[in-house]
Order: structure tokens, then sequence, then C-alpha cells
């Protein structure tokens, strides 16, 4: 590889985004941010809107930039958070803004789609999607309901990423990955499955055609053109959804590896050629989501680092704010005094995160846990407990032997609780890229280009582009005690 090629990524997430540009040159790709900006909500009329014009503005803001600069780019990539959608008129014009994943609209919407359409059971069958109430199926439950009259006149409705993509091009599409978070696609017929949009009384035709990453959808309008200054640059279809993305982008040698995606939430899963779907990952609420190149993520949602955040924000000025030495004094601490299964829900939107802590550690009856110190360390030997269980999980169900976990996002800089997680699940660790989305976006791109073969050669230039850290399991015998403890205190609060 001689010629450098410039690609464009939208990387959105659900309080922010930015615009980045990837450079492929000799075997690496290197990343350079153009842009970052906020993702405001818009709360008005007792709902919850994303403002996709501003996005829009984003867009073209970062796109004029690189064309100021005389980048040459090749094409242009857009990934976002799952579920969302936007309703779009016949004469081509958005039916509103849309709406958010937080609007309350859904709440107990999930429930009385079981019990008046399709039962959760057939559901689950259907999709092998875990039920979230905010998941696109009951989104659109409610929004029938409630005669939205958005969806009312609504000629097509485009998942948020193909939304933004039809804005710079005007062709309409669905792609696959983000349709997959919707609990409408059938992982085995690859399409929205029939019986669930008869269900909401929505025909097929309502979206856009099916396509995989790497599909070219167009190339900008001629308007967009001219506002940017750039030429008819193409629109890629990558791994519309952020989390596929990321997974793309595991630096992983071969199939045999599973994945951590931490941050403020942590994603654990593996990659195979065809959906789980049976009685245990049913009541184990795991996901099979859509990936590259025809695998399905098969993955369960784990509470992440948003424990810790929470209670960071509440300590103030009484804590340290520097993390690394937060992370020392907590080391201090006696290990495994307290521990907390972190999915509980007393821990899903508590008032106050260190109060809810402490409760749940006096109901088990153990150690009540004081200063940041002790809450600190209760919340990472907890978080590594977990992820040993979901990860016993993974690998009672995975149709291969599983040697490495890959941590990438955010919390792959966290040495501490690295090492935790290696001692916990007892297999290496590997961690790093932490821009794993905007790196997968980019070289999905590089694919579509011609630049780059399949996604083991993706992996491989990601591979060495990067520095990964290794981390081995260590203290075995004192990690096995703590999860049969971590196992007793589970149990002894699901009896409460």
């Amino acid at each position: 590889m001689i010629n450098s090629k410039c690609f464009f990524a939208v990387d959105l997430g659900a309080t922010s985004g930015r615009t980045v540009v990837g450079t492929l040159s000799n075997g690496k790709v290197e990343l350079e941010e153009i842009t970052r900006f906020p993702n405001n909500l818009i709360e008005t009329g007792g709902h919850f809107y994303w403002d996709i014009y501003a996005l829009y503005f984003e867009i073209i803001k970062g796109l004029k930039i690189v064309a100021g600069r005389n980048m040459d780019i090749a094409s242009i990539g857009i990934d976002t958070w799952g579920v969302d959608f936007v309703c779009i008129g016949d004469d081509g014009a958005l039916l509103r803004n849309p709406l958010s994943y937080r609007d309350p609209h859904t709440f107990g919407a999930m429930e009385e789609y079981f019990s008046k359409k399709v039962s959760k059971e057939k559901v689950y069958n259907a999709t092998g999607i875990q039920f979230m109430n905010f998941n696109s199926l009951f989104q659109l439950y409610a929004m029938k309901r409630d005669g939205n009259s958005a969806l009312k006149n609504a000629d097509k409705i485009l998942f948020m990423p193909d939304a933004l993509s039809w804005m710079l091009t005007g062709e309409a599409v669905c792609e696959y990955t983000i349709a997959s978070t919707s609990q409408m696609l059938n992982p085995v017929t690859k399409d929205l499955d029939g019986m669930l949009l008869d269900s909401i009384e929505l025909p097929r035709d309502k979206f856009g055609k099916m396509v995989v990453p790497g599909y070219k959808i167009g190339v900008l309008t001629e308007e967009v053109q001219k506002m940017t200054g750039l030429g008819a640059v193409p629109v890629i279809a990558v791994a519309g959804h952020d989390t596929a993305s990321a997974v793309a982008a595991v630096p992983a040698a071969n199939e045999k590896f599973a994945y951590l995606s931490s941050g403020t939430w942590s994603l654990m899963g593996i990659e195979t050629k065809d959906a789980i779907i049976n009685g245990e990952s049913y009541d184990k609420n795991f996901t099979n989501e859509g990936g590259v190149e025809g695998t399905t993520r098969f993955l369960k949602n784990i509470c992440g680092m948003w424990l810790l955040e929470r209670c960071r924000k509440e300590w103030g000025s009484s804590a340290p704010s520097d993390y690394g030495t937060l992370i020392v004094d907590a080391m201090k601490a006696e290990p495994f005094a307290s521990i907390i299964n972190p999915d509980d829900e007393m821990f899903a939107n508590p008032d106050d995160m260190q109060a809810a802590i402490k409760q749940y550690c006096a109901v088990t009856g153990q150690h009540v846990p004081e200063g940041y110190a002790e809450i600190c360390r209760c919340i990472l030997d907890s978080l590594a407990l977990r992820y040993r269980q979901v990860f016993g999980y993974l690998k009672d169900m995975a149709p291969f032997s599983i040697d490495t976990l890959h941590i990438i996002g955010g919390g792959s800089r966290n040495d501490c609780l690295n090492q935790f997680t290696a001692n916990s699940t007892g297999v290496t660790v590997l961690a790093g890229p932490q821009e794993c989305t905007a790196l997968g976006n980019i070289m999905l791109q590089a694919k579509a280009a011609g630049e780059v073969n399949d996604i083991f050669d993706m992996r491989r230039i990601i591979a060495d582009s990067i520095s990964m850290k290794r981390f081995e399991p260590k203290d075995k015998a004192e990690w096995d005690a703590a999860y049969d403890k971590y196992l007793a205190v589970v149990a002894s609060k699901e009896n409460k």
C-alpha cells in the first residue's frame, strides 16, 4: 500500500458526536478528530426529541473543514446509537424531529404489546434480541397506538444513520446492523420480520432496502456539494450501529475471542456465524445483533463504569478528582469486603448511588462500605466478578472455545479493572484500542474502496497501528473464593 487514502467518519453517540478523518497508508491507519459537538435532547410538549437538523449541520460543518483544508476524502460513513428512527413524508420532508429512546411514551408499551399483539417468547424466537422497552418495535407500537401524526403520514421510516445518509444523498436504505437493534429484524431471513411488521400494521416498503456494511448508498447531492465545496463524494453504509463498528475494530487474530466494549456501559459478547436463539439465551436475556460480513454479535449488556461515574459526581470535592489517585486509594481498601451485583435493579437510576450501594450491602449482610475508597473498591471488584459470570454464560453457549478477551473503548485504559477482569475470568485480556468505533467505521469504508480484503485484514491493520496492553490472570484461588461469595450474595439478594 503506497498511496494514502482518507476517509471521513461521523460517529454519533447519545450525548456527543464527532467527525474524524482516518488516513490509511503503508499498512497502518491514523485518526484525526476534525470536530466534536454535543448531541442535545429537546424536551417539549411532554416528549424528548433528537435535533437531527443540528446533527446534520455538524456533519456539513466537518465536511466544510476538510474541503477547506483540501483533504481528498474517498468516502463518508455514519454510525450512531441504536433503535431510534426518523419519519419521512412523501414530499421528502422530515416529519418533525425524531423521538428519543428516553421518551416516556414507551413506558409500559412493551408489556402491553405482549398482551395484545405477539407473545414475548414469539418475539424473542423471531429476533433473538434482548428486551428493552425502548426498542423500535415498542416505540412504533406506542406511536401507532397514540395516533402519532408523523408515523401516520410517513412514506419512509429510516433509522438514524440511514436518515442522515439520506439527507446527504437522497437515497433511502436500511442498513443491516442498525436494523438489528430494532427488535424487528429476523436474523435467519436477514430482513425485517413480516409477522412483527403486521402486528404494528406497517408494510415492509415503509423501510428502505436492506443493505450490508460496505454498500455504496450514493453520492453527495448537488446541494450538499455546493454547501461544502466537495465533489460527488460517495456515502458508504458502514456498520451503522456504533457497537457493530466498534466490534469490527477488535484487533483479533482469529475468531476464538470474546470482546468487552467497556465504558459507561459494558457490552460483552462473541462474534458468530449464526444467531444463538434458545432457552438459555432467552433466560439469560442475551441479544443477537447484526455484525459485518454476515456475522452475528451475540452479547449481553452489563452496567459498566456508570456506577463509578455517578458516585464521583456525588463525591464532588470530597474525593480525588484525579482518576489515578482514586484508584490508588481504592487499592488500599480491603478486597471483596463488599460485593454487589452491578446489574441489580437498585442501581438502574437511583437518586443517590452511594446510598443504593450501601443499602445493597446492608440488605445482604455484608460490610457497608464507608468513604470513597471502599465504595470504589466495591465497584471495581463487583464489575470484574459480574464479567466473570457473563463470560461463563458465553463459554457455555459459544460454538467455539474462547482463549482471549479483548477490551475496547474508553474502559480499555483502566489498567486496574483490566487486571481484575483477567484475574476473575481466568483468560488473557488484551486492552485497546480506545477509538474502536471510529476505527471500525473508517476501515469498513476502506474495505468498500478495495483497500483491504476482509475483516481480518482490517483487524491486522488496526493491530499494527495501535499498542495493546496484555494482562495475564493472577491470584486464582483468591478470585475463585470471591466469586463464590459473589454468587452467594446475589442469590441472597434475589431471595429477599
